[in-house]
């Protein structure tokens, strides 16, 4: 039986998006929490508030922020613990229940879960304490190195990104006496939302020394990702005349 009796969603006018993720400041002057989590697709995002001064709560709810209401997640009370929203159930949960510090995950976080949540201190008597902090959930998927010789002096070294949003993607050369000639970038965007971004560099006299290539990769500040080869002083041409290195 669902004993706890959440609070009705309320009709407001927030500024909040999912588009745009400009959200009130996370810290107020009693709760301390992070102003916007960053979450990869399909991984766990934590959202964690805590109250710097004791007060006489008596519940603690959890809320998405819609454009129109505030949908209730998860509630706690001392007399009826741990309550989370049946729609929910499989989606939601706590790390840390308590009246003071409260602490919820979301599980395999997807871009339908993007967006500002609240959380919310009922005090005895009447007020309540709240605040917000907004998930942004990136993709970023290992980065592919291509090598290919176009003539006997020059040799092109090309990766390729796909993430979401789109990633910035760094080749680097790293032998001082390689001639980097220059780079060019492509974009292309696919139906599911996400970008592949190309960075290209002609580089000439390869083909007589080992050089290392380092690739970098990232979205927004998430982790980078990276890919170092080694590319011989003689590549070994495919029937096609290109050589590719995957990662692994």
């Amino acid at each position: 039986m669902f004993y706890v009796t959440f609070l009705k969603t309320k009709t407001t006018n927030h500024n909040h998006s999912t588009n745009n993720l400009s959200c009130p400041a996370g810290l107020t002057d009693l709760i301390r929490t992070r102003r916007t989590v960053m979450a990869a697709a399909g991984e766990e995002a934590g959202f964690r508030c805590e109250l710097l001064q004791s007060k006489d709560v008596v519940q603690v709810t959890w809320h998405k922020v819609l454009p129109d209401r505030e949908e209730t997640l998860a509630a706690y009370t001392s007399r009826y613990g741990q309550r989370v929203n049946p729609a929910f159930k499989d989606k939601v949960g706590f790390t840390d229940a308590g009246l003071q510090n409260s602490s919820i995950f979301i599980r395999n976080v997807t871009e339908e879960d993007e967006g500002c949540y609240l959380c919310l201190f009922n005090i005895d008597p009447g007020d309540d304490l709240k605040a917000t902090t907004c998930l942004q959930v990136y993709e970023l998927h290992e980065p592919v190195l291509h090598v290919r010789e176009s003539g006997s002096e020059e040799t092109v070294v090309s990766c390729s990104a796909t993430g979401r949003p789109a990633p910035t993607v760094t080749l680097t050369v790293l032998r001082d006496n390689v001639h980097f000639p220059g780079n060019s970038s492509l974009s292309v965007n696919n139906t599911n939302g996400t970008v592949t971004v190309t960075s290209t560099a002609v580089l000439t006299r390869l083909h007589h020394m080992d050089t290392e290539v380092r690739c970098a990769v990232r979205v927004l500040s998430a982790p980078q990702k990276e890919e170092v080869r080694m590319i011989p002083a003689e590549v070994k041409q495919s029937a096609e005349g290109e050589e590719h290195f995957h990662t692994h």
